[in-house]
């Protein structure tokens, strides 16, 4: 396990509305709200993480409410669907959730052997609900409406859509230790075997396929595990072996992390479990107050005037 990739720690996604945003996520999804903040390089726009309960690595998708933001359009050189693991037997469950809901869904499916339910939040970031083959014994945050039985546990799988798989593969499985399983088509799915979860990387080749325009409904980056800050910088090198400009390490308050852009296109990040989002807040507090990171705090009150309203 040592210098390998611990599997999905987080995925960030832009949104055009954060009450919206926040609603569906938390109400509908029945997700928990673990850290309001904002973002680093716009404090006057909220950064937004759901996840479990305790704001597990491999549970976390994170927003960028941006307002007004125009809609984006996937393509090549993105991470364009992200599949969460939900309970055996609980699609039905969420398929009629969704058509109470007007969650624009599609029928269940399946994909590899797991049957999946399409799906897309309301500003058109496409998603799965999947019934994965392996037993996940992670525990999902359940709600007054979505129990424990049905709950979203987190992250199972994220698809890339490329031009050509080769070099994007190559980063997978040469610096990130993962290893291809199986193709169906033009999607090859790759797993690492250093978690049981959040492990696999699905990559669909579209040689055709024209770039993509980032914003509202489109996923930002992809961001993979790493057990602590040593791990991090040796994985730095791994990266700048094979050729690959990187980031120096950037303290993220709730981890410390590098970017970058591997051959594809897609923006990767590596992110430490280390210190987590019980820094601020206790476990039974995440997510109920505003959070500044330090370079911000003195200016609390500008930033709060000018961040909408957020009901919670």
């Amino acid at each position: 396990m040592e210098n390998k990739i611990l599997g999905l720690h987080h995925i960030t996604a832009i949104a055009s509305d954060a009450q919206r945003n926040y609603d569906f996520y938390t109400k509908t999804l029945g997700l928990r709200m673990v850290k309001k903040t904002v973002n680093f390089d716009d404090p006057q726009t909220y950064h937004f993480y759901f996840g479990d309960e305790a704001g597990t690595p491999g549970s976390i998708l994170t927003f960028f409410p941006w307002i007004n933001v125009r809609p984006g359009k996937d393509g090549a050189g993105m991470a364009t669907e992200i599949g969460y693991s939900v309970p055996k037997d609980s699609l039905d469950f969420w398929k009629d959730r969704f058509e109470e809901k007007n969650v624009q869904h599609y029928q269940i499916s399946e994909q590899f052997g797991e049957r999946k339910l399409p799906f897309q939040d309301p500003d058109g970031l496409k998603l799965s609900l999947i019934e994965t083959l392996h037993h996940d014994d992670r525990k999902g945050y359940g709600t007054s409406e979505v129990k424990d039985n049905v709950a979203i546990k987190g992250f199972h799988n994220v698809t890339l859509s490329l031009n050509n798989n080769a070099a994007t593969a190559d980063v997978l499985t040469e610096v990130f230790g993962y290893k291809k399983l199986k193709s169906e088509g033009n999607l090859t799915r790759y797993k690492t075997d250093t978690v049981e979860n959040a492990s696999i990387v699905d990559l669909l080749e579209l040689p055709d396929l024209p770039r993509g325009n980032n914003a509202a409904g489109t996923n930002h980056h992809v961001a993979f595990r790493v057990k602590d800050e040593e791990t991090l910088m040796a994985m730095r090198e791994k990266v700048i072996q094979k050729g690959l400009q990187i980031t120096e390490k950037i303290n993220r308050d709730y981890f410390y992390s590098l970017y970058f852009r591997e051959p594809g296109g897609v923006l990767f990040e590596i992110a430490t479990d280390n210190p987590g989002f019980a820094t601020d807040e206790t476990v039974e507090e995440l997510g109920t107050n505003l959070q500044l990171p330090d370079r911000y705090k003195g200016a609390r009150e500008q930033i709060e005037k000018v961040l909408p309203e957020l009901k919670q």
